[in-house]
């Protein structure tokens, strides 16, 4: 399919993925809700939680302690599809963790820009 990764629409999704993998590792509260579509639709599987819509991921975002939040991301793997839909996938491990984590989000091109309408997160032994 000549829609999946259109370069210029890859380029923009890496380019609002690292943005979002910053403000993940520094804490940005600000910049992680904007880039969550704020919809009662939105969701997020966290590692410990369950989130169900914009606010109650607000909610998690704005208590979570903003320590200890350094990751190494060894496998990125981002796929567009047509002009407004991509998946970003990544493994990652955190200093003194023995587990491998990944992180699935769904994006969404919104008049807004791209945001994160469906997210998990997981460990594995």
């Amino acid at each position: 399919m000549s829609s999946i990764n259109l370069p210029e629409v890859l380029t923009e999704v890496a380019a609002v993925f690292a943005r979002y993998e910053q403000a993940l590792i520094s804490n940005d509260v600000a910049v992680l809700d904007e880039l969550f579509w704020n919809s009662p639709h939105t969701l997020r599987y966290g590692a410990t939680e369950n989130l169900y819509g914009y606010e109650e991921i607000q909610a998690f975002r704005a208590s979570r302690p903003g320590t200890a939040l350094m990751r190494t991301v060894l496998r990125t793997h981002i796929t567009t599809f047509g002009q407004d839909f991509a998946t970003t996938n990544i493994e990652f491990v955190r200093e003194g963790k023995a587990s491998l984590g990944r992180q699935s989000q769904t994006w969404w091109r919104t008049p807004e820009g791209w945001r994160v309408v469906a997210a998990h997160v997981s460990w594995m032994s």
